[in-house]
């Protein structure tokens, strides 16, 4: 493919990631032209282009958000990219979560870590990677943005589809603190007597000891419908074995019920993630 060409179909995510972290739509465009320019001046080999595109274009936003002032391309302390960033990178789907958050109480390496994780659903390496640093400490600058924005009530309220979704990413990334986040003190899991039977626990009570069962875990689950509500299934062969029916009050999970009784598990409906209904 034509590299102008392969950067157009690029464009739109470059401009929703730089949009999101900068909150000025003006400046996002002048971030992604930026970003064009490197890419017609780089003389490094790039295997990966969405994710050398995606790493220079954070990058730029990160010295953007630290300068007192605009500054011009030549004038960006910028590391050098001879060698890919982005070989290391894992890219995932942009289909995250849409957070509408005031980012200004955030210092830039916490807004970026925030919103490409808590938005974009990038994962903590491919962000370390990014920020120069390591993912341990990619994690800590989410969770403290997250500690920065929730107490005032700035973030919107989750839709039940959103919660489910941004719990099952957590939960495969074994990101504990999100997990926490998004568990409610009393949570309860439970499973009916076929699932019972299949191996899923009788009970667990509390949010630790939910987090923890989650935690790293629900790698094979599918994003579906169960009686209309958004949860997830575990498929083995194409075949769904156990429904993770999830109840939601107030923003966060309050009840997992596993539920693998077959009347169940037939009317099970497919869905893609960050899908509300069908």
């Amino acid at each position: 493919m034509d590299e102008t060409a392969a950067f157009e179909r690029e464009r739109p995510r470059l401009l929703r990631i730089a949009g999101r972290i900068l909150r000025d739509d003006a400046e996002a465009e002048d971030i992604v032209q930026q970003t064009w320019l490197r890419l017609q001046s780089t003389e490094a080999v790039i295997d990966n282009l969405p994710g050398w595109l995606t790493t220079v274009t954070t990058r730029l936003c990160l010295d953007r958000l630290r300068a007192p002032k605009p500054v011009l391309v030549d004038d960006l302390a910028f590391p050098s990219l001879t060698e890919d960033p982005a070989d290391t990178l894992a890219l995932a789907d942009t289909v995250g979560i849409a957070l509408q958050v005031v980012l200004d109480r955030l210092t830039p390496s916490e807004r970026v870590a925030f919103v490409l994780h808590d938005s974009f659903s990038f994962d903590f390496p491919t962000i370390a990677a990014m920020l120069g640093t390591t993912p341990a400490a990619a994690r800590k600058l989410a969770s403290r943005a997250r500690s920065k924005v929730r107490p005032e009530g700035v973030q919107r309220r989750r839709a039940d589809w959103e919660v489910v979704d941004a719990f099952l990413a957590a939960a495969r990334q074994g990101d504990f603190e999100q997990l926490l986040a998004l568990l409610a003190p009393g949570v309860v899991v439970a499973g009916d007597e076929a699932a019972i039977s299949a191996g899923t626990p009788t009970r667990i009570e509390g949010r630790s000891a939910v987090a923890a069962m989650f935690n790293g875990a629900a790698k094979a689950a599918l994003p579906v419908f169960i009686d209309g509500r958004p949860g997830a299934a575990w498929f083995h062969r194409g075949s769904p074995r156990v429904a993770f029916d999830f109840t939601v009050v107030d923003g966060v999970v309050d009840r997992i019920d596993f539920r693998a009784d077959p009347a169940i598990l037939e009317h099970l409906i497919r869905r893609d993630a960050g899908v509300q209904r069908s």
